[in-house]
């Protein structure tokens, strides 16, 4: 048995879905099981159309649904012509109809809650089999629809599930092998699985060949191919570097790496259970069934090259953290990883000494994190209280669902400790005062409260009582001024 799972671009429209048809018509005799991803950028439209919903502009995302009913149905169209798509219509509309509601229930609470954004997700790959299991039909291949929900399970941890393997296992053998043991090729979707109690849950953004691993282990395939657009896995990402080569054979382990720090090729978590199972990994070019591609197994000669592969990963800051004075080392390290267990956040790399610690970690991340400390050794107390009251001040914003705090330099000489924190559409979370001489008064407390409590104000996390003591001592503070502008200026 041979699981060969299509990406996006595999399946992009009907040109493609025809090129996909003819490769497993090629493996015809290896008993193919087909996973597929949704159409090339239908999932980041059915992200849009959450985003839209939860803000409540139902309007705006009644128009990306009309959009991807209009685009399945001509893929459709130009693969099973007119008599072949009014067969398939039913479903597919019946699906459209229900990503309506869901759209509509969304826009109306202005909420979406990880388990209605898996179901959102979840019409991609839904509406792409279909259409594939169709368009293969009519190409002389013998084939049947499978839900993946009714095969994979997963745990309820929503838009990141981990598979459940036992049960997994019971399933697919239940559903599928029987279609195989009559000559059938199952079609099926990938990302999409279920909790035990039937619950949609999807296995993370590129989890399409995840689910193929998974089936693979659970089928006991004897070789997972991942169908892309690229010639397989490549010593460098060829964006940057021209002169990349495909990776003719590589281990599991190398692959992993190279999947977690970047290669966009595998999904990081792909290899798991083929690692398990000991089931050779083969990543091709749809665009050219010939090619060699890369073969991943649990161990690969080595090669002439220092490296096998380079690869780079964007987005990446780095997290600086300083014990305070007396805390132990055993202490300071637990409190730490607490923290990343707490957040659920993991790191790529780690640096520690007695007293600190230095990780990276995904920028996207670093909201959940509110910190606040010294820089560069600085110790006065109202440098400290500023810090403290910047990193609240944002915690409260972003956890109201408002924007950070931006300062300008000149409000108290503000500062950035990481500059890579500030990506494509985040803000930096963590600002910080510096401790400059010509800067020093304008952090004392008294000036800190009159230019940051304002802004607190402005962005709605500053209490009423606070607020009316700030009110009461500006209001003081204008009628002294006036009062001493007034003996200064003798009206008349």
């Amino acid at each position: 048995m041979v699981i060969m799972k299509f990406g996006g671009t595999s399946v992009q429209d009907a040109e493609a879905i025809d090129r996909a048809a003819g490769i497993v018509r090629s493996r015809r005799k290896q008993t193919p099981v087909v996973v597929v991803s949704a159409l090339a950028k239908v999932t980041d439209q059915l992200v849009l159309i959450g985003q839209r919903a939860s803000e409540g502009n139902a309007d705006s995302a009644a128009e990306i649904v009309s959009a991807l009913r209009e685009r399945h149905f001509k893929v459709a169209t130009d693969l099973l012509g007119a008599r072949g798509c009014k067969e398939i219509a039913p479903k597919l509309t019946q699906l459209i109809t229900e990503l309506e509601d869901l759209s509509r229930g969304v826009a109306a609470v202005r909420e979406l809650s990880p388990r209605s954004s898996d179901t959102l997700l979840s019409f991609g790959e839904l509406l792409s089999s279909r259409i594939v299991a169709a368009a293969f039909a009519l190409r002389d291949l013998d084939t049947a629809w499978v839900d993946s929900r009714d095969c994979l399970v997963t745990d309820a941890n929503h838009t990141a599930a981990r598979p459940r393997m036992d049960e997994t296992r019971k399933r697919s053998q239940s559903k599928i092998s029987p279609l195989v043991s009559k000559g059938k090729i199952p079609v099926m979707g990938g990302f999409i699985a279920a909790t035990a109690d039937g619950i949609c849950t999807t296995l993370g953004r590129g989890g399409s060949d995840f689910s193929a691993a998974i089936v693979g282990a659970a089928l006991d395939a004897k070789r997972i191919e991942i169908w892309t657009d690229v010639e397989g896995m490549m010593t460098t990402d060829p964006r940057l570097c021209s002169d990349a080569r495909t990776i003719e054979r590589i281990s599991f382990n190398e692959a992993a790496e190279l999947a977690y720090f970047g290669a966009k090729v595998l999904h990081p978590a792909t290899l798991l259970p083929a690692v398990q199972r000991n089931i050779p990994v083969y990543v091709l070019n749809s665009r050219n069934p010939a090619g060699k591609g890369t073969r991943i197994t649990a161990h690969a000669p080595a090669g002439k090259e220092m490296f096998r592969a380079i690869t780079a990963k964007t987005n990446i800051s780095i997290v600086n953290v300083v014990a305070s004075r007396g805390i132990m080392v055993h202490g300071f390290l637990r409190s730490v990883f607490e923290a990343l267990d707490r957040y659920g956040a993991s790191v790529d790399i780690v640096a520690i000494s007695e007293v600190s610690m230095s990780f990276t970690m995904e920028t996207k991340r670093l909201p959940g994190f509110f910190l606040a400390g010294q820089i560069n050794g600085t110790t006065g107390y109202e440098e400290a209280a500023a810090q403290g009251l910047v990193a609240g001040l944002n915690a409260a914003c972003l956890a109201g669902g408002g924007d950070p705090i931006i300062f300008d330099r000149a409000e108290a000489y503000l500062g950035v400790m990481i500059d890579d924190l500030v990506t494509r559409g985040v803000s930096e979370p963590y600002r910080m005062f510096t401790s400059r001489a010509e800067y020093r008064l304008t952090l004392r407390a008294d000036n800190a409260d009159q230019r940051l409590t304002p802004i607190g104000l402005r962005h709605g996390a500053v209490g009423t009582e606070r607020a009316d003591a700030f009110a009461r001592k500006m209001s003081a503070l204008d009628e002294a001024r006036l009062g001493a502008l007034t003996e200064r200026v003798p009206l008349g």
